[in-house]
């Protein structure tokens, strides 16, 4: 909304603008936690007896302002979940700290800050604190199967050439539904993986049409993606992926150089070493030819970080929704270490790594997106929703394998906790103690006084615990988040600034 005086745009308006910035934060498109990043309720929202002119009220605690240029800052709340885009002199009556004006537009804008949670009564400071854990999505991974064309360099999963059956598949699906109904979840989501997953799509669409009449007779919600690399990808697939609702995310990491001859050692690659993106790209042509937008999947990494602004040059210009995920290591002691000397260029080497972001960084603001950016930009750091946990591991997350095995995490199959038959598997991953453990941001070291903690929530524990032994401990990627998310705020805030003057101005 605009004052004639003191202009304050806030994104929650106009809506048809941005549609499409509301849906990522309602957990729809880029981002793929698991449900982490749910949304949560502020408490009453603010909502204040306006009437009432003797209160003192003061900006809300945690607040986090970074400049987007030299008029507007852009605002970040956590406990009121608002980002807002405030001028100066907007800037300046949020720094008021007494009563309420009595006329004119400052009391207007005084009113919007109260509402949005930017503002809030002195005496109600200590009681704004949303109930974060508060998720209304359970998460289930399926692999499929273990089987896949390519041989992509940080692949965790241990491939064995199983297949899922059919069987097994829907007692999976069956008993996740058991675990929503007991736990009184309100959706189900379920991620078809792999391998590769459209190897096995005939059984794919079968597993979700039993997920649909699940769904039905439990009267749950109901999303589906399927997780692939794109490059087996057929019209016919798409058709039935629009027909049967289901979402894509297709992987992709670079663009193919222009001389083949001239191939490097590439992160995702056929078995004879052959780069796979030109077939990645094949297939995500093929399903915006078809109708069908697939979200855009980015491993980045110490070998393709300079490379990064291609690509992202490339997916923009095609309106495409992505995620910037940054690479993991799959190995886990130090003997697999010490064999995987072949990898050391795939780590995050601090000051290129982020010099290389900062690049890419630069062509996004080059090409600003009518998509939202505050989940794309910077490896599951959600900032449209504040969360405890970096994602939904042991809390709201089920893994089932080719076996039926449930496990706590995908890059943990090879401790399953229980299985397809249990009364309630996700209370048997809650109980585990055994396996990974994600704890709460504020119960990890070096966290509590971060003021991106409730949007990094201390970063992977199972990346903590590969580096120190310990999962109740910030991650080692803590001085690349902090160089980065001040600019992932920045460019959200002239995202927003360009189409609300593009609208204003016609």
């Amino acid at each position: 909304m605009f004052n004639t005086d003191r202009k304050i745009f806030i994104c929650d308006t106009p809506k048809m603008i941005f549609q499409s910035f509301f849906e990522s934060y309602s957990g729809v498109g880029q981002c793929d936690c698991g449900g982490a990043c749910a949304p949560i309720n502020f408490v009453e929202k603010n909502i204040a007896q306006l009437s009432s002119f003797n209160e003192s009220y003061s900006p809300l605690s945690d607040l986090i302002k970074q400049p987007v240029n030299s008029k507007y800052c852009a605002i970040l709340s956590p406990f009121a979940q608002t980002f807002a885009v405030l001028n100066t002199s907007a800037m300046a009556c949020l720094k008021i700290t007494n009563t309420l004006a009595k006329d004119g537009n400052l009391r207007k804008i005084q009113e919007q800050m109260l509402q949005l949670g930017l503002l809030v009564r002195e005496d109600r400071q200590t009681e704004v604190c949303a109930s974060f854990e508060a998720r209304t999505t359970l998460a289930s991974w399926l692999y499929v199967t273990d089987r896949c064309n390519l041989a992509c360099t940080y692949c965790y999963l241990s491939q064995t050439n199983a297949d899922m059956s059919l069987e097994t598949g829907k007692a999976a699906i069956t008993s996740t539904f058991r675990s929503a109904v007991a736990q009184n979840y309100q959706e189900v989501k379920f991620k078809y993986a792999g391998g590769e997953p459209l190897l096995r799509f005939p059984v794919i669409k079968e597993l979700h049409c039993h997920a649909q009449q699940s769904a039905a007779q439990h009267g749950l919600a109901l999303d589906g993606v399927v997780l692939s690399n794109g490059t087996l990808l057929t019209a016919k697939m798409v058709k039935e992926m629009q027909a049967l609702g289901l979402r894509l995310m297709i992987s992709l990491d670079n663009l193919p150089t222009p001389n083949p001859s001239q191939e490097g050692n590439y992160q995702r690659m056929y078995p004879d070493g052959r780069d796979a993106s030109r077939d990645a790209i094949r297939g995500i042509e093929l399903a915006l030819e078809c109708g069908l937008t697939p979200d855009i999947s980015i491993t980045v990494s110490g070998r393709n970080v300079q490379q990064l602004p291609e690509l992202l040059d490339w997916v923009l210009a095609r309106e495409l929704p992505f995620s910037l995920n940054f690479y993991r290591d799959p190995l886990i002691s130090p003997f697999e270490r010490l064999r995987a000397n072949g990898y050391d260029d795939l780590q995050l080497k601090e000051e290129t790594f982020i010099a290389g972001m900062l690049a890419a960084y630069k062509v996004i603001e080059a090409n600003l997106p009518q998509r939202s950016l505050l989940a794309s930009l910077a490896d599951m750091a959600n900032f449209a929703a504040p969360h405890l946990r970096r994602c939904s591991v042991g809390h709201s997350y089920l893994v089932f394998d080719t076996e039926g095995r449930v496990s706590k995490c995908q890059m943990q199959m090879d401790r399953p906790v229980t299985d397809i038959h249990a009364e309630d598997p996700l209370a048997a991953v809650r109980a585990d103690t055994c396996g990974i453990q994600n704890v709460t941001v504020d119960e990890k070291g070096g966290c509590q006084e971060c003021q991106w903690r409730y949007w990094c929530a201390g970063g992977c524990p199972l990346e903590a615990y590969h580096t120190t032994g310990r999962y109740d401990v910030k991650s080692p990627n803590c001085n690349i988040y902090k160089a980065l998310y001040p600019e992932v705020i920045r460019l959200e805030g002239l995202r927003l600034l360009k189409y609300a003057e593009e609208i204003e101005h016609g």
